[in-house]
């Protein structure tokens, strides 16, 4: 098996954790966070409510409520007080939940029964993921409900029309019930203004939604933890250790300010799953907080990295990758043939040729045929825009080097 795994597995597999991988957002792995998920695997726990498995559900509730204070989350995420949180398999999955949520509360808790009449309306921004789009399309409630507020020169949400938007449609006869906002979009790691945009929702009965899939372990870092300002207005918050904290794939940590509608929302209890513990109203059973019903011991991973690296181990690399980010966007702006296409906030450099987007395209390809390193693209103002992304667990500072190498190789390449 082995043998075929090197002829015919590995020849076609994407090496996720080469260090030379800064391609889309990193899903990188570690020695702690494998080990803890093996061994998961072998204990092959199904963690659905507490009573079939006590140890899962609260080790999950307790490292969630560990990574509040060490992300400078508002108290009330913690599962001490209304709140809590949840390991998700991606932020997908969260948002959906979340649009789930304020759908129900949006109606008094009667969509679940009753359906909808098409008269609820979402608000996101022109750059948020496709995520939200998606999750809106599965709720029922349609992407043509989905209104995508342009942005502002920095590619964050523009308040101002968000604010617009939702009196125009309440003059319509409709009813906004829920706002995502992005902290660290996917194509630039622009953070909407959650200082102003909490405060609309809140006028106006909106649920708030704050995406921070890539970016929220960069709050394990206080110079970085601006990124949350304006989240004590949220309804639910998420983001995943498997992009940037070394737990790998999947694990997204989702929280809500009150856990109740969101358990209310997704509660079903067939006859078969009664227990006296879960009557007892003393438990978590995670199955009411998820989609499916079943569920990993997925805290097991997330528990090993916290153990293995502690915060001020994971702050180190977090620390690194943002410089290493910044001295390359130092590099680009240097090279009179490159240009930044956007703001540097963290570890993502947005950059292009400024010889149009065949150009990049074509540079873009000739580095990923290489194998020397694998880039990914957006478009950021209409420009096809190439992206860096440094977050791989194992990514130094010769990794970085050796790509801005390569890439100014092939561009003085197609110069000729």
């Amino acid at each position: 098996i082995l043998q075929d795994i090197d002829k015919l597995i590995l020849p076609g597999v994407t090496h996720w954790q080469s260090p030379n991988f800064f391609a889309f957002f990193p899903s990188n792995a570690s020695g702690p966070g494998i080990l803890g998920d093996l061994l998961s695997s072998g204990l092959g726990v199904q963690g659905m409510l507490w009573a079939t498995s006590p140890a899962c559900t609260e080790l999950e509730t307790l490292v969630l409520d560990w990574l509040v204070p060490a992300l400078g989350l508002p108290k009330k995420f913690l599962s001490t007080g209304t709140g809590g949180g949840v390991i998700q398999d991606t932020a997908s999955s969260a948002t959906l939940c979340a649009i789930l949520a304020a759908r129900e509360a949006a109606t008094n808790f009667t969509s679940n029964r009753e359906g909808c009449a098409g008269k609820l309306i979402a608000y996101t921004s022109a750059q948020a993921h496709s995520s939200v789009e998606k999750a809106m399309q599965i709720a029922g409630l349609g992407r043509s409900n989905l209104r995508l507020i342009e942005t502002d020169e920095n590619f964050a949400m523009n308040p101002a029309l968000l604010a617009q938007a939702i009196k125009n449609d309440i003059a319509s006869g409709l009813k906004p019930f829920f706002v995502c906002a992005t902290s660290g979009t996917t194509s630039s790691n622009a953070v909407d203004p959650l200082p102003e945009i909490g405060p609309i929702c809140h006028t106006f009965g909106v649920w708030l939604h704050v995406d921070s899939a890539m970016s929220g372990t960069a709050a394990l870092c206080p110079e970085f933890r601006h990124i949350n300002d304006g989240l004590e207005y949220a309804d639910s918050y998420c983001f995943n250790p498997h992009k940037w904290m070394f737990t790998n794939f999947d694990c997204d940590c989702f929280y809500v300010a009150d856990r109740k509608t969101l358990i209310q929302a997704l509660s079903v209890l067939p006859e078969y799953l009664r227990n006296k513990a879960t009557e007892s109203g003393a438990v978590i059973d995670y199955r009411d907080w998820q989609i499916p019903l079943g569920r990993r011991f997925r805290s097991l991973k997330l528990w090993f990295v916290l153990r293995h690296y502690g915060i001020e181990g994971l702050q180190f690399h977090v620390r690194e990758h943002v410089r290493l980010a910044q001295e390359f966007a130092k590099w680009v702006s240097e090279d009179d043939r490159f240009e930044l296409a956007a703001r540097v906030p963290l570890n993502l450099v947005c950059f292009r040729l400024k010889f149009g987007d065949e150009a990049n395209q074509q540079l873009m390809d000739a580095l990923n045929q290489s194998g020397d390193l694998y880039l990914t693209h957006t478009k950021l103002g209409g420009k096809l825009t190439l992206r860096v992304c440094i977050g791989q667990t194992n990514t130094q500072e010769r990794h970085v080097e050796r790509a801005w190498k390569r890439i100014q190789e092939e561009a003085s390449r197609l110069e000729k």
